[in-house]
């Protein structure tokens, strides 16, 4: 099994930058595969950025261009760098991580990750 923590998330205005980190621990962490998802008040979670242990990456339209996922194999940490983040990015933050659902093609899939942290909150301002 693997235990994951979010940290990062905080306050910023339109336009601003955040990076969250997730540390994984108890496990052979480069052999999982990671995403971050986000769930606002009032709606579902939704997939935000996938890496796998190759390190492919995959990305929700809604975010290519200003996210950027990568994970540290040797520190056992998984970063999202945001940048030109918008008011409807406001969301707690989740990592998640699969040992043997890691398909590229449904990533964004929450029933995908037997594993979750327990959330960092990112909240941006017009």
């Amino acid at each position: 099994q693997v235990q994951l923590l979010e940290s990062g998330g905080g306050s910023v205005q339109t336009g601003g930058s955040l990076r969250l980190s997730c540390a994984a621990s108890g496990a052979t962490y480069s052999a999982y595969c990671m995403a971050w998802f986000r769930q606002a008040p009032g709606r579902e979670r939704e997939g935000v950025a996938f890496i796998d242990s190759d390190g492919s990456t995959r990305y929700a339209d809604s975010v290519k261009g200003r996210f950027t996922i990568s994970r540290d194999n040797a520190k056992d940490t998984l970063s999202l760098q945001m940048n030109s983040l918008k008011p409807e990015d406001t969301a707690m933050y989740y990592c998640a991580a699969s040992r043997y659902h890691c398909y590229s093609a449904s990533w964004y899939r929450t029933a995908a990750y037997a594993y979750w942290g327990q959330g960092t909150q990112v909240t941006v301002s017009s």
